[in-house]
């Protein structure tokens, strides 16, 4: 599965005082399996991005292919690419309207005309991809369940269409602490065993350092950065200057590296620090 954007541009409310360049001349190519953390401040243009991504936009100039599609293509369906890619927007639980978990996660898979069986699959295998017991859970109301549940239901109706890629927008917003672990958990499992390709736009510098191999940074509708996770974090005076950041041990630790502490500045997790200090307590014990 391979997404291809050249030269895209995305222009709301064209030829109208309102007009606004929301994504100007965007390069950026996605391969199978990867997981890509999109970050950028409110405006920056990443939610206008994600939404090309399945057909939802179209772009005003440029060109956006999917496996070698292009989807502003008239013949292009894009019922199939929808399919493909499956977005999850912020707080997607307020699209659960079903009686039962089931019914609400069926409800794709079935206007597809899958028959009985299939949907049953999808369901059951897509309900324990985001770690929900079928037989417990089944036939339970969604609007029993906690927030973070709920989220896990509406992620599994979006997985039972069986996307190549799942982009997820904001998937902790508003949850409790317990909650929003709970979802990265998930969505660090999918990923590992769901050979699928992750994109999460997230204002969580430490969900993003601490799940995805690449970063995109967005900033005035351009790609201001896209590469390897642990050298983007490196560069927090320019993450800063975009009103961005750091993960705040990785902060500590470029701080611990300026007083000329011999750690390393790149780590993106506690753990990854913890090592490093003690590394480096040692070796001042023995010396």
């Amino acid at each position: 599965m391979n997404i291809k954007l050249e030269k895209l541009s995305y222009i709301y409310n064209p030829e109208t005082p309102f007009e606004k360049k929301a994504l100007d001349e965007i390069d950026i190519e996605i391969d199978k399996n990867e997981f890509i953390g999109v970050i950028g401040h409110t405006g920056s243009g990443k939610s206008t991005f994600v939404q090309h991504l399945n057909g939802l936009i179209k772009p005003t100039s440029g060109k956006l292919t999917i496996d070698g599609k292009d989807i502003t293509d008239k013949e292009t369906k894009l019922t199939e690419v929808r399919q493909k890619v499956g977005l999850v927007f912020q707080y997607p639980e307020y699209q659960l309207f079903e009686e039962t978990i089931y019914k609400d996660i069926a409800f794709g898979p079935e206007n597809l005309k899958l028959d009985k069986d299939e949907v049953h699959r999808r369901v059951k295998k897509s309900m324990g991809l985001v770690g929900l017991d079928f037989e417990k859970m089944k036939d339970r109301s969604p609007f029993e369940l906690s927030g973070g549940q709920k989220r896990r239901v509406a992620i599994a109706g979006v997985l039972a269409m069986e996307p190549k890629v799942l982009v997820l927008d904001e998937p902790t917003a508003g949850l409790d602490p317990s909650g929003r672990d709970e979802i990265l958990e998930q969505i660090d499992r999918l990923y590992k065993e769901g050979n699928i390709t992750i994109i999460l736009v997230s204002h969580s510098m430490e969900d993003v350092a601490k799940l995805a191999g690449r970063v995109v940074v967005f900033s005035g509708g351009k790609i201001m950065f896209d590469g390897e996770t642990r050298e983007a974090f490196k560069h927090s005076k320019k993450l800063e200057e975009l009103n961005l950041g750091v993960p705040q041990i990785t902060k500590f630790m470029q701080k611990l590296k300026e007083k000329n502490i011999p750690v390393r500045d790149d780590v993106l997790t506690v753990e990854e620090a913890k090592i490093e200090v003690l590394k480096y307590l040692r070796g001042k014990a023995n010396d």
